[in-house]
């Protein structure tokens, strides 16, 4: 898919049924060139992104169950 439009649109329809924390922890990840499973001259597919979507919300969950709140320093 080479127009934008139609790509933000596979974008969105993608991700619709996740939580948008999710989205969009996986969306800076990708901006921040921090997902290393992908080629970076790339956008990455619908695909790639529902992956680190699902990896982000595997993520918030298990902080969550840790007692982990959101923006807390783990390392001390």
């Amino acid at each position: 898919m080479s127009d934008p439009d139609l790509q933000l649109r596979a974008y969105l329809d993608a991700v619709e049924d996740f939580e948008c924390v999710d989205v969009l922890a996986a969306v800076e990840r990708f901006r921040q060139g921090e997902v290393k499973e992908v080629n970076k001259a790339y956008c990455p597919s619908t695909a790639q992104l529902c992956d680190e979507v699902r990896y982000r919300k595997q993520m918030r969950e298990i902080m969550t169950r840790a007692g982990v709140k959101p923006g807390q320093l783990i390392i001390q």
